[in-house]
């Protein structure tokens, strides 16, 4: 019997450069539900204006140089703690309304589908970590002569680079999980916020829980960025905290896309991408 020959779907000229930009595309969806949602995302940005305010009142009777300090650890919690938040937020929005199963199936490489997402939540960070500097600038009368600003955001970008491959890890809870894996995600970040002396010098933990700060890519951030904004450090000085921070995120990338990976099909297998799984 002759084998009928199998049709297959020929994709049209340029349509291969279209599914590369894919990932462009999963950006500007993302940007697209911030205009939607627009009264909802000016609550959260104005509830983080407020948060970042208080932490720097907090060291106005203490001097200009302790203002600055948690000024700087509260734009940097609040752009990393953004990147968790996101990654974990989109899987989870998915799954509410019932969409990550057709996202899951669609034409597109899951590494395109979830560096779009990262993406997207590391330019809306620095967007939004510019506004909040802007304001605490202006209600805190802080002055930024002779500080590295560039250098500090080169810094932050990276950072947010190699905060993508733990994001990528933490984002496997809203799959396991419909209900809770979406808060489930404040574990990584609350052990992040202990460890990495983002308010407090690391020398006032405990002694057997400071060698976990060294893990911690917020702890280099940190030190990068303080060190651009209040000594006012050279790009050739910030060097290797650059160069530390890409290639941490060169490693955990992939980690976190093969973790990842492994927690989708056991979520397949399970039946667990229902919304009522």
């Amino acid at each position: 019997m002759q084998k009928m020959p199998t049709m297959e779907p020929s994709l049209p000229a340029g349509a291969q450069p279209r599914m590369r930009l894919r990932f462009l595309a999963l950006i500007e969806r993302n940007f697209s539900l911030i205009k939607r949602y627009l009264g909802w995302e000016a609550v959260w940005v104005f509830y983080s204006i407020v948060n970042a305010l208080c932490i720097g009142f907090i060291g106005v009777t203490q001097g200009k140089a302790q203002v600055m300090y948690l000024v700087i650890g509260a734009l940097v919690w609040g752009f990393l703690s953004l990147l968790f938040h996101e990654l974990a937020e989109q899987v989870q929005w998915e799954r509410w309304e019932g969409t990550i199963e057709y996202s899951f199936m669609a034409p597109m490489h899951r590494l395109a589908y979830l560096l779009g997402n990262c993406f997207y939540a590391i330019v809306y960070g620095v967007f939004r970590s510019a506004l909040l500097l802007g304001v605490l600038a202006l209600f805190l009368g802080l002055s930024f002569k002779g500080a590295n600003i560039l250098g500090a955001l080169v810094v932050l970008v990276v950072s947010g680079l190699s905060f993508m491959g733990l994001g990528l890890i933490a984002a496997i809870l809203p799959v396991l999980s419909t209900e809770r894996g979406a808060q489930a995600t404040h574990i990584f970040q609350a052990l992040i916020l202990l460890v990495s002396g983002v308010y407090y010098e690391i020398d006032v933990l405990p002694k057997w829980i400071q060698p976990v700060s060294v893990v911690s890519p917020a702890t280099y951030t940190l030190r990068a960025i303080r060190a651009a904004l209040l000594e006012g450090a050279t790009f050739r000085e910030l060097l290797p905290y650059i160069l530390f921070l890409a290639g941490i995120g060169i490693v955990l990338v992939p980690v976190g896309f093969f973790i990842f990976t492994l927690a989708e099909r056991w979520a397949k297998r399970k039946g667990k991408l229902k919304r009522n799984g």
